[in-house]
């Protein structure tokens, strides 16, 4: 099926990590036609540019679903942050009410729309895979590393100071034989207070650091309740500068339950795509 320009879309940040949403409820854009297309349109300078493309598309069960793709073009099982913009998108489009519920690869996915609209708390998927003890090598120094599935793999290497050659480390360890064959995540955590992180992570799919990773934040916070003796809720810094809150219940097991990621978003721009955003 060819495509029909020009194609309505929305762009969100959330904390940063920013998308490009389209509506295709209708089935405008075929499931074959969309990994290239979120290829064309994530890439920046010559597109729109994003770190994923959110295809809203209709569910029988929930209030809708969704088609994520990275801005390679591979299929995300999750995306925190993706999904609280999602969530503003489907309640500014009378799609859904300010509670919903929607599907992903990774389950069904909560979500409300705060006081505040912009401000938007999902119920993430339960955590699993928790791998302790773990350790990498990263510029001759041994660190410990710990790994989780928050929605999509994770893992966690608390480091001090800021200074951290994230794209270099980080796609060491997203490619590392531990976290074969779909690979992982990579976030470096610092402890910047109580009950408080930074937290600096490499995408895969982006194959780059991004300026927020909601299930980034989630997988730090989980490991600061762990291994730093933090409480929920956690307050976590992101790259972009913005705060992200994780609320959880951990028990022993570990098992990490009620998982929520409270943020705001924001509306960058709405309008129409033409073929040349393709080219």
């Amino acid at each position: 099926m060819a495509l029909k320009f020009p194609i309505i879309f929305e762009k969100m940040s959330g904390t940063g990590n920013d998308f490009v949403i389209i509506d295709n409820r209708k089935d405008i854009i075929t499931a074959e036609e969309q990994p290239d297309l979120a290829r064309k349109i994530c890439r920046r300078m010559f597109s729109v540019g994003a770190d994923g493309l959110i295809f809203m598309q209709d569910s029988k069960d929930t209030d809708f679903s969704w088609n994520f793709y990275n801005a390679d073009g591979s299929v995300a099982e999750m995306c925190g942050n993706g999904a609280r913009c999602a969530a503003r998108f489907a309640y500014r489009h009378g799609i859904a009410g300010r509670k919903m519920k929607f599907e992903t690869i990774a389950g069904i996915v909560e979500a409300e729309i705060c006081d505040e609209e912009e401000v938007v708390m999902v119920k993430m998927t339960k955590p699993f895979d928790f791998r302790i003890g773990l350790s990498l090598r990263l510029d001759d120094v041994e660190y410990p590393v710990t790994f989780v599935n928050t929605g999509v793999p994770h893992a966690v290497i608390f480091i001090e100071g800021d200074d951290v050659p994230v794209k270099k480390w980080g796609r060491k360890i997203r490619f590392h034989e531990l976290f074969e064959p779909k690979g992982t995540n990579a976030n470096f955590v610092q402890v910047i207070g109580e009950n408080k992180l930074k937290v600096r992570t490499y995408e895969r799919g982006v194959e780059d650091e991004t300026m927020a990773c909601g299930t980034g934040a989630v997988a730090a916070a989980i490991y600061g309740a762990m291994l730093k003796e933090m409480d929920s809720p956690v307050e976590v810094e992101t790259s972009g500068g913005e705060m992200l809150t994780i609320l959880f219940d951990l028990q022993d097991g570990p098992v990490a339950e009620n998982v929520y990621l409270q943020g705001p978003t924001r509306i960058i721009c709405s309008g129409n795509l033409t073929a040349e955003a393709l080219l």
